[in-house]
């Protein structure tokens, strides 16, 4: 049978890239790493290296092998983090991210029970791109991330859905898209887009550039301002324009492949780099209770 302790073996030498390299990560000598293999390939009757030149190879059995690997050892991490948690007190801090264009009132609003619920821990909320968060749930920098769901599994964190929000075609009163009845991409493409783009230059799925002229922001705020000074037409959150339309500062486009704008998941992301406790599990129980739907959050029940 083989162990936990096998597969981080194998997935270290994978990472490293040598079996001598993962000996010095792992702080073994080279010879105890290669018989570790060894002995996991006698367990699971599979080879999963080959072992002809210098530096080892993944079989295609161990190709096929190393992502339920580190599953299992995420798993396992996450197992060890749950009990650690049971046996603690209360967290003393709590870090949320949530992307810049979904915060509001109603969110905070949420959040404001567990002020007395929980006295002695410290909140801190922050605002970043969806990209951003997920980077800072998957290194630990925070426990929790409110973000757009792109439906990719995420084997090194957990997620939930909390419902769906629409983006919408936008320019200003005075941009020539504002002629057309209909607006297709070939119209959009003529004319300058004003793009979300996250620190490490990474844009939404939903969202990306199409245009060749282009200006980039990694916030939907400065975009929203972008298109009011008539510089370029952009894809933005309802939620974050809808009072500028009502007051005809905004034009929503009729863009023919989403007349009623595009609807994109909004998800959580939870770490798993940390151990749960307390704070954390009735944070995630409280957002539960919750949906965004209609460019709010809402009780579910209602």
């Amino acid at each position: 049978m083989y162990s936990f302790e096998q597969l981080k073996v194998f997935v270290t030498v994978c990472e490293s890239g040598s079996f001598s390299a993962a000996a010095r990560k792992l702080k073994r000598a080279q010879s105890g790493v290669s018989q570790a293999i060894s002995n996991l390939e006698i367990a699971i009757n599979q080879p999963l290296f080959n072992r002809e030149k210098n530096t080892p190879a993944l079989t295609e059995n161990g190709k096929a092998l190393l992502p339920i690997a580190k599953s299992l050892l995420h798993q396992q991490k996450y197992f060890d983090q749950k009990v650690e948690a049971l046996a603690k007190e209360y967290e003393h801090e709590l870090v949320i991210a949530i992307d810049e264009s979904l915060i509001s009132d109603d969110f905070l609003q949420i959040l404001a029970p567990l002020a007395n619920q929980f006295p002695i821990t410290n909140f801190e909320i922050i605002t970043a791109s969806t990209f951003d968060i997920e980077e800072l749930v998957r290194s630990g920098q925070v426990q929790l991330g409110i973000v757009y769901a792109d439906g990719e599994l995420k084997v090194d964190m957990d997620f939930f859905l909390l419902g769906q929000a629409r983006f919408l075609t936008i320019s200003s009163p005075e941009h020539e898209l504002t002629r057309l009845s209909i607006v297709q991409d070939a119209d959009l493409k003529r004319y300058r887009q004003c793009v979300h783009r996250s620190a490490k230059q990474k844009e939404l799925w939903f969202s990306y550039g199409i245009s060749a002229m282009t200006w980039y922001a990694n916030t939907h705020q400065i975009l929203v301002g972008l298109v009011q000074q008539g510089i370029g037409w952009a894809n933005v959150p309802e939620l974050r324009v809808k009072e500028s339309i009502n007051q005809g500062k905004i034009i929503s486009l009729p863009v023919a492949h989403e007349y009623h704008g595009w609807l994109t998941s909004v998800g959580c992301l939870v770490s798993r780099s940390h151990a749960g406790g307390p704070v954390l599990e009735s944070l995630i129980e409280l957002l539960q209770r919750y949906r965004f739907i209609d460019e709010r959050w809402e009780l579910r029940d209602k």
